[in-house]
């Protein structure tokens, strides 16, 4: 009965110890992964996320500057025809409340 049991407890200790090799092996891939995610972070991704905000950021000043000066040509025409800008601004009211209806 004592060898059986000796023999258990080996068994239960081999089965330890493997279990905690097994545990520091998989604690160390995912050290090794959380270590290479980090560098493809910094290498790849990093580096396009601050490209695409680079091109947003030109895209909206583009399109600021493009409404700016349609603005500026629209009060422009404003200023030469203002009879006519009244005019078209009553037409479009007119045609706004007859939709509204």
């Amino acid at each position: 009965m004592s060898s059986t049991t000796d023999r258990v407890s080996s068994l239960s200790d081999k089965a330890a110890d493997k279990a905690s090799a097994a545990l520091g092996t998989a604690e160390e891939q995912i050290a090794r992964l959380r270590m290479q995610v980090e560098s493809l972070m910094k290498e790849r991704v990093t580096p396009a996320v601050t490209a695409a905000a680079g091109r947003a950021e030109s895209a909206v000043h583009t399109a600021s500057d493009a409404v700016r000066h349609s603005a500026e040509a629209v009060t422009g025409k404003v200023r030469e025809e203002p009879l006519l800008a009244v005019l078209i601004a009553a037409g479009i009211g007119f045609l706004l409340g007859r939709a509204m209806r």
